[in-house]
């Protein structure tokens, strides 16, 4: 079992920033991709950003430019520091963990609202 704790959702208007955190805990395998992932009222879930245990990225085309995520794999912890957040990024964002391409845990999701 993994457990997900996220952090770092709220209120912020247009053109500001919020950074969210994502802290994994239990039976962590060795190499593990985290990402992040939200959903909109109304729609289906999708992919804004994962990283895997070297480093390597992938951006959702909506947030490239505007969101980096990063990890600390000595703290298991992932963050998604989002600049320029306009009113569509207004969602529920989930932390996802992934290893061996199908062991998965999701966070509980927090919200980033943006509006002014």
């Amino acid at each position: 079992q993994v457990q997900l704790v996220e952090s770092g959702g709220g209120l912020v208007e247009p053109g500001g920033s919020l950074r969210l955190s994502c802290a994994a805990s239990g039976s962590i395998f060795r190499f593990y991709v985290m990402g992040w992932y939200r959903q909109a009222p109304g729609k289906q879930r999708e992919l804004v950003a994962t990283i895997g245990s070297g480093g390597n990225t992938n951006y959702a085309d909506s947030v490239k430019g505007r969101c980096t995520i990063s990890r600390d794999n000595a703290k298991n912890t992932v963050y998604l520091q989002m600049n320029s957040l306009k009113p569509e990024d207004t969602a529920v964002y989930y932390c996802n963990y992934m290893a061996l391409g199908v062991v998965s845990y999701w966070g509980q999701g927090t919200q980033v609202t943006v509006s002014s």
